[in-house]
Order: structure tokens, then sequence, then C-alpha cells
């Protein structure tokens, strides 16, 4: 996550140095009505757990935390102009990643073993995003957005094949809202734009079954940032 936050940080400073250059690219860019494009995207997919009271028993497990992973999106990209500084955009794409559940379960004796679940995930992604414009200064224009997702798991399995047990089982079906930010660069060509939001899963994804791995949680939601890339 900090790593995503430095390499944004370091491209906007990057553009905004450049825009000591006074001529002005594509200036009617803003004035279309409906553009598209595509985007490239780095995510680190996260867990947010809140524990049962089914902790630090005898033969049970004793505590249980998540590992994020970075992936990756790719997506196209249809944008709306609504009005001067508002425009509706609509990204459908596909996310890859990874969040992994290390469970630390205490024996009958009371040795603790540990035990990692690699959780994978490939998304059906279709967001909505509203994004606000700031004023156009020279080449670059920054802007705040906000919006929504549903989200289908591709990866999600409904039966888990003996061999990899144990293993917990995630719901298909999630809904997201996300807030974030970005800048735009008007190149010579094309727009090109630096984007990070934050994203936050509504539903409880855990699937829950028979085994000690999931009732040692309440409730399990998802979570991403995602620092993207829009070619438009």
């Amino acid at each position: 996550m900090k790593k995503l936050l430095v390499i944004f940080i370091l491209l906007a400073f990057m553009g905004s140095s450049a825009q000591k250059a006074t001529s002005l690219n594509m200036p009617k860019y803003d004035t279309k009505t409906l553009h598209f494009g595509f985007t490239i995207s780095l995510n680190t997919m996260d867990f947010t757990i809140h524990n049962s009271g089914s902790f630090f028993g005898l033969d049970s497990v004793f505590s249980v935390e998540n590992i994020p992973h970075v992936g990756f999106n790719l997506g196209i990209v249809s944008d709306l102009r609504l009005n001067k500084h508002f425009n509706m955009r609509f990204l459908p794409g596909l996310d890859f990643g990874q969040r992994d559940l290390v469970y630390i379960v205490k024996d009958t004796d009371s040795t603790l073993m540990r035990h990692t679940m690699k959780i994978e995930s490939i998304f059906l992604d279709f967001p909505l995003t509203f994004k606000y414009r700031a004023k156009r200064i020279n080449n670059y224009r920054p802007y705040l957005l906000a919006g929504f997702d549903y989200k289908y798991d591709l990866a999600a399995q409904k039966k888990i094949d003996p061999k990899e047990r144990p293993k917990v089982r995630l719901a298909r079906n999630d809904a997201y809202y996300h807030v974030g930010f970005g800048v735009d660069y008007y190149l010579p060509y094309f727009k090109f734009s630096t984007e990070i939001k934050f994203e936050v899963g509504q539903f409880n994804v855990l699937r829950p079954d028979d085994s000690q791995f999931t009732e040692a949680i309440e409730r399990m939601n998802s979570k991403m940032i995602v620092l993207s890339f829009h070619f438009e």
C-alpha cells in the first residue's frame, strides 16, 4: 500500500514539474460529450476480519490475520460529460489478485501451529464513478472521484477438493463503494491519467461451514487499493 502511494506521488510530481511549457495540448478535449479509452492498474486486495468468540480454546484457532498481495487490473473506459466539472464514468474490467489468511492453531498440548491459506480472486468488475474535475492548469487537471462497484468473483469455489483442505470459501457477489483522486495529463495526441482509489466491500464474503476456520470469523469484508493508469 505504501509503495503504491509513493509511486502515485512521484508520478504526480513529475507531471506537475513538466508544466513549464506554455503550449496547450488538445484545448477542446473536455468539450467532448463522450469518449473512450483503456486502463491498466495495480491493486492490493485485503480483508477486514471481525473475530468471533470461538478463539483461544484448546485444539482450535488461536488467531487469524490476512496478508495482502499486489495484483493487476485491466479494463476499458467510457466517459460521459455531464457539465463543466462533472463526468460519469463506466470502467468494466477484470481484477486479478491474491490474499492470504494466516491461522495460528493451538493444538491439544497447547502447541501453536501456523497454517497459511492462499485465496486467489478474479473479479468481473463493473464500477460506476462520478468524477469532479478542478480547473485545468496548462496541460494537467486534478480531480476527485467517488462511486460504487459490483464485483463477481470467478475464482470463488462452491466446492473444495478434500486435498486442498483446510480452506475457506468466499461468496461470489460483492458490492463496493470507492473514493479517490487523480491527475489528468493532456498530451499532444491523447490524455493520460494517474489515479489512486480506495474500495471497501459491503457484504460478508465468508461462506461458513462446519470447520473451526470459519467459526473463528464472524464477518469478513473485502477491501482494495487500486493505482490506475488511464489512456483516453
